[in-house]
């Protein structure tokens, strides 16, 4: 039974240990917006004082329920996803967390992030073949695309799968519409 613990805490699984991060970035990102109030302009808690950036895909083509083309989804989970795969070769989270929204950013730190990925950068040499073939590959959503509001702001809801070899890669993303951009909200990358 020890045995079985210590391969389950300590990384000798690489499934658990995606699995791990994906639980505890889950919670982190679920828990953002349980008291959250996203219409404020409330000082953020984050020990970053830079403003989001936009990235090249922000603004977007939209139908007229305000859903971005698919070629614009693909190519925003397709950049999120090269950023995460910068920031786990280099184990260097600004880029991606400067591309973040700043309801991103008052939730958690920069620091915090790194933090939650350390398992994903322990074992980059397995999951980096694949995290970089995302980028050539067509994005598998399950379920669809959909926006959903809260507090009065559209959230996009990316959900789906790289099936990229050797590993796929799974994703949960969320973007929030500010100031007509879409922003990262949530990351979850499961291997």
């Amino acid at each position: 039974m020890k045995k079985l613990a210590t391969t389950l805490f300590f990384g000798k699984d690489i499934r658990l240990s995606g699995l791990i991060a994906f639980a505890i970035v889950g919670a982190i990102a679920l828990g953002c917006t349980c008291d959250k109030k996203f219409g404020t302009t409330e000082p953020s808690n984050s020990s970053s004082s830079s403003n989001s950036t936009s990235t090249s895909n922000s603004t977007t083509e939209t139908d007229t329920s305000g859903m971005p083309s698919d070629s614009t989804i693909q190519s925003m989970v397709k950049e999120t996803t090269a950023d995460f795969a910068n920031a786990v070769d280099t184990n260097d989270f600004s880029e991606i967390y400067d591309k973040a929204s700043t309801d991103f950013k008052r939730t958690y730190t920069e620091d915090q992030m790194s933090d939650a990925f350390k398992e994903f950068v322990k074992k980059k040499n397995l999951i980096l073949p694949s995290l970089n073939k995302a980028a050539s590959t067509t994005a598998e959503f399950s379920p669809t695309p959909s926006i959903r509001q809260e507090n009065g702001l559209d959230i996009l809801v990316l959900n789906g799968k790289f099936p990229t070899k050797p590993l796929n890669i799974k994703f949960e993303y969320e973007y929030v519409k500010r100031g007509g951009e879409w922003k990262l909200l949530k990351l979850v990358v499961n291997i």
